[in-house]
């Protein structure tokens, strides 16, 4: 047998920054550490563009004690990837800078296809003992963005969209609990997204984009014809090709909103992550914990066992995506994957 890398992969996303520190030789990876924080770095980016700048400490805050047990276990290889809070902000170079400095490599703010390859890598390396029925979707609910990947062993079509928990919850369900109201437009919203990932049509996020660069565009003209100097366009939001959702056989969920939803409907007293990994979950069980938890308030969320202090705001929006993706693609049960795009990072470093 080959002898072992040892890696570092972070991952930080809209909610939360996480590491693992990983031995991998051959196709097996032994896990060293992994950790995560809820750092909320996504804060506010919907509404204002920019990352705030105490979203910014908390996250250094966190990757400052990831730093430490990176050199204590002597990683040989470390890659920093982020995704989609990073991808919106305006401000996104004080993000780089901090992790240049805290890490040494600079941050790979990678694009949706990207994140979808690196999730699917991950999510489907251990599912050979359980034999579900192929082609896989592969969902990875995250803050700011949900990943769709369909595949057998490698990556067939992906989607990113602007689908959130916390956009969601920023953006719709402000109330505590959520009025009717707010759960219809979030419901509405969610909707649209998912008929966008089957027909390859923009949404509501990036027609806004395109207009704004249509605006954009009549502005330049307008400038150009008075002879003054014109900044440079936004980028153009790509066109992306439909999922064929239907040829989907299983239905593998990631992320911390799935992996919760899941130990609720296991009825864990405490978080367990051996017992959720690979656990299915069946679309009526989503579907009452989704229930349970837009119908109640913050302390009744914060008393459940398996509930993480950074996911009680924004689960109820978590469980509401998983829980209409289920019935608009009309999946009976979800395969709970612990293993996500923080195993991706790392395999991707061998």
């Amino acid at each position: 047998m080959s002898a072992a890398t040892r890696v570092a992969a972070i991952d930080c996303g809209t909610n939360s920054v996480r590491l693992l520190i990983a031995d991998i030789s051959g196709d097996e990876l032994v896990e060293i550490e992994r950790r995560m924080e809820i750092v909320r770095l996504g804060q506010g980016v919907d509404r204002t563009g920019r990352l705030a700048p105490e979203a910014l400490e908390r996250t250094f805050t966190a990757m400052r004690g990831y730093a430490k047990l990176i050199a204590g276990h002597d990683a040989e290889r470390v890659r920093v990837v982020a995704t989609s809070a990073t991808r919106d902000a305006a401000n996104r170079d004080d993000f780089v800078r901090g992790v240049v400095e805290i890490f040494g490599v600079e941050p790979e703010v990678i694009t949706g296809k990207e994140e979808a390859q690196l999730s699917f890598t991950g999510a489907t390396k251990d599912l050979a003992a359980l034999r579900p029925m192929r082609p896989y979707l592969v969902v990875d609910i995250g803050g700011g963005s949900t990943e769709f990947v369909l595949g057998t062993t490698e990556v067939e079509a992906s989607r990113s969209v602007d689908i959130g928990c916390v956009r969601m919850t920023e953006r719709h369900l402000c109330s505590d609990p959520p009025s009717p109201e707010q759960l219809a437009a979030a419901v509405a919203d969610i909707d649209a997204a998912l008929a966008a990932v089957r027909t390859g049509e923009s949404t509501r996020d990036e027609a806004a984009a395109r207009a704004g660069e249509a605006t954009f565009a009549e502005a330049d003209l307008a400038d150009a014809s008075a002879g003054m100097p014109l900044p440079p366009p936004p980028p153009a939001p790509p066109l992306v090709p439909p999922i064929p959702v239907e040829r989907a056989r299983t239905l593998v969920g990631l992320a911390g909103s799935v992996t919760t939803v899941a130990g609720i409907a296991l009825d864990l007293p405490e978080y367990d992550s051996e017992r959720i990994h690979l656990s299915r979950v069946k679309v009526r069980q989503v579907h009452d914990v989704t229930r349970m938890l837009l119908h109640s308030t913050h302390d009744e969320r914060a008393a459940i066992g398996v509930m993480h202090p950074g996911r009680v705001d924004v689960i109820g929006a978590g469980a509401l995506i998983l829980d209409r993706i289920m019935r608009e693609y009309g999946f009976n049960d979800v395969v709970v994957s612990e293993h996500d795009i923080l195993d991706g990072i790392a395999w991707s470093l061998v």
